[in-house]
């Protein structure tokens, strides 16, 4: 039987979760900024690991699923939608995956929501960010675990994740064992870090959105944080306005999105809180009291003690890819199915434009 391992490239962390016939056998989580300043190292750990049937890989916003050693530049421009130079985001992940594919380590790069053949075409249309390869996998791991608390089969299972992580909120639905719509960081609710959604005049007033503009704007800019300093469960006690403000707004607008993603499951068996926000009791219960309402909500606990969500799922999509007992897992979320890229449903910009702000070399 295989073993595996998920990695789950966070904003503030970079998780490593390890199967062996399905049992847990590495539970491990790093500083991102560590992790990424030495590459090498973080290889040499994932070597020391194996032999390993497979991994998958950090994705960002996903690619088909590829073969490391295959992937080109353009490749990781579309995945991690950065140009060369551009400064913010998570800096460091095209390093960390070029380092991988020199490796001759099985680690493989998986889809976001936008390359999924069961999320409907009409639902793409000038979507970029419908939620990252990362949010997948937490997908998968909540599918799994809907299954087994119900008692029913994966095929069964229908809910909206809501992913509040330490910098974005994302939501992504899910119909019968199958993601069929999504909000990323970017495109939804706000976040700790993140502001989500622009308004098309505050990015027209901002005359440029960069990379590191998308980073901001959140919990921590509208609550006068700064932003390396403070503790996450700091939302649980909001003392000044602005820490209120902060606050509702995160609350209120992770609700509101959460309702809205449930039109497109047709109700909804529940509503799945992950991420570090989830796990800071003020938040996740004012969050679930806001939508008991609609559908029973709960937050998403996993197997493992140390690992986030994420990169759990990840295994398990390691282990169904590599013919785990999570096939059909993987055949559900149509993972071998993926297609095109991030940029195939552009409508407001054209795809020119777009490949031209990555860089030169994309055709």
């Amino acid at each position: 039987m295989p073993r595996v391992i998920g990695i789950d490239p966070g904003t503030v962390s970079i998780d490593l979760c390890g199967l062996d016939d399905g049992r847990l056998f590495l539970d491990r989580s790093r500083p991102t900024a560590e992790a990424l300043a030495d590459p090498a190292r973080f290889v040499t750990e994932l070597e020391a690991a194996g032999p390993l049937d497979l991994v998958a890989g950090p994705s960002g916003y996903g690619l088909p699923l590829t073969r490391v050693q295959d992937v080109t530049d353009e490749d990781l421009r579309l995945a991690f939608l950065a140009a060369p130079g551009e400064t913010g985001g998570i800096g460091g992940l095209r390093d960390l995956v070029r380092a991988l594919a020199r490796s001759k380590l099985p680690v493989v790069l998986t889809p976001g929501v936008v390359h999924l053949p069961t999320v409907p075409t009409h639902r793409k249309v000038n979507r970029v960010d419908m939620g990252t390869a990362d949010k997948v996998c937490a997908v998968a791991l909540a599918i799994v675990d809907q299954a087994r608390r119900l008692g029913c089969p994966l095929s069964a299972t229908s809910f909206v994740l809501l992913e509040l992580g330490g910098a974005f909120t994302a939501a992504v639905a899910v119909a019968g064992g199958r993601i069929v719509d999504g909000a990323g960081g970017s495109a939804g609710a706000l976040g700790f870090r993140a502001a989500g959604a622009l308004d098309g005049e505050v990015a027209y007033l901002a005359g440029s959105v960069s990379k590191a503009l998308l980073f901001r704007g959140g919990v921590t800019t509208v609550a006068g944080w700064e932003e390396e300093t403070e503790p996450i469960d700091r939302l649980a006690r909001p003392t000044t306005p602005r820490e209120r403000v902060a606050s509702d707004a995160l609350i209120e607008s992770t609700v509101k999105t959460a309702v809205a993603l449930a039109l497109s499951v047709s109700g909804p068996a529940e509503f799945v809180l992950s991420g570090r926000l989830a796990r800071v009791d003020a938040v996740s219960g004012a969050i679930r009291r806001r939508l008991e309402p609609f559908a029973p909500t709960r937050v998403l606990e996993g197997f493992a003690a140390v690992t986030k969500q994420a990169a759990q799922g990840a295994a398990l999509v390691a282990d169904g890819l590599a013919g785990g007992t999570h096939r059909e897992l993987v055949e559900l979320l149509a993972i071998r199915e993926a297609r095109g890229s991030v940029l195939d449903h552009l409508y407001v910009v054209p795809r020119e434009q777009a490949l031209r702000r990555l860089g030169e070399g994309l055709s």
